[in-house]
């Protein structure tokens, strides 16, 4: 069974498909998982495993191990691009996620100031001002939307909150406007028997409304990389990735593909 990726809070540097030379911030346990999706694509397994025993980390864990971390590369002249929070699940389900990252802007400012900081998330907590407020407050807001049609995002993604629909995220992240970055995984395959396949045309057409409508700074689109909790799963290739680029662009946005 596919289990969680990452077994500390601060780990890395690792390199980004998207962002370069990364060094990641995981706000979830190192020895578990906590997220408000499960994803059948999730690098980090799934939800079944559990949270674990480490519990979530908190403002001290992160500051003082980044610090030590940050200081040690500065002084060896090594390389960063970015700091990006991601890890084991969700890490604005963290309850210090606010004061964290000021923290980190803190320690960036101090060890690396032009370093770029990045939050990989899915989400579901932008109903919490606190979390919004925190978000606006990072170089790369960077917000998950792998469906724009509700019931095929319930299969990708698999919300816990039965409530969780995919107009009412767009509506919310369309609050960030140019301040956001919408990433989509794209793939298709099966799940539990049924088909599923977030790249025909009637899911690309919306997809494109709905990056219309919100408006971020760019579009990532990107396809399995590692291997995932549901096998029957498969990634698109290149030159059809590169397609449904070409469309997202011919609307006005821009997209990068990885």
């Amino acid at each position: 069974m596919q289990t969680i990726l990452f077994h500390s809070t601060i780990f890395g540097p690792i390199h980004s498909r998207r962002l370069g030379t990364s060094l990641g911030i995981n706000l979830s346990p190192s020895d578990g998982k906590v997220c408000s999706f499960d994803c059948v694509y999730c690098e980090a397994g799934l939800n079944a495993q559990g949270p674990g025993r480490s519990g979530l980390p908190t403002v001290n864990d992160v500051a003082t191990q980044l610090e030590e971390r940050l200081k040690t590369m500065r002084d060896a002249g090594d390389r960063l691009d970015v700091i990006t929070f991601s890890g084991n699940g969700e890490p604005t389900l963290n309850p210090h996620f606010p004061e964290i990252i000021d923290e980190v802007i803190r320690l960036r400012d101090k060890y690396y100031p032009d370093v770029k900081i990045s939050v990989l998330s899915n989400s579901t907590r932008l109903t919490d001002k606190r979390v919004v407020e925190a978000l606006r407050r990072v170089d790369n807001n960077i917000l998950k939307l792998d469906s724009a049609i509700n019931p095929t995002m319930r299969v990708i993604d698999r919300p816990n909150s039965p409530s969780f629909n995919s107009q009412d995220v767009i509506d919310q992240i369309a609050a960030f406007g140019p301040q956001c970055i919408v990433q989509t995984m794209l793939l298709r395959g099966e799940v539990d028997g049924k088909p599923i396949d977030n790249t025909t045309p009637e899911e690309i057409d919306a997809l494109i409304e709905a990056y219309k409508r919100i408006g971020p700074r760019q579009v990532m689109i990107y396809s399995l990389d590692r291997k995932t909790p549901i096998e029957t799963l498969t990634k698109i290739p290149r030159s059809e990735m590169e397609a449904i680029a070409q469309r997202i662009r011919e609307a006005g946005l821009e997209v990068s593909v990885s």
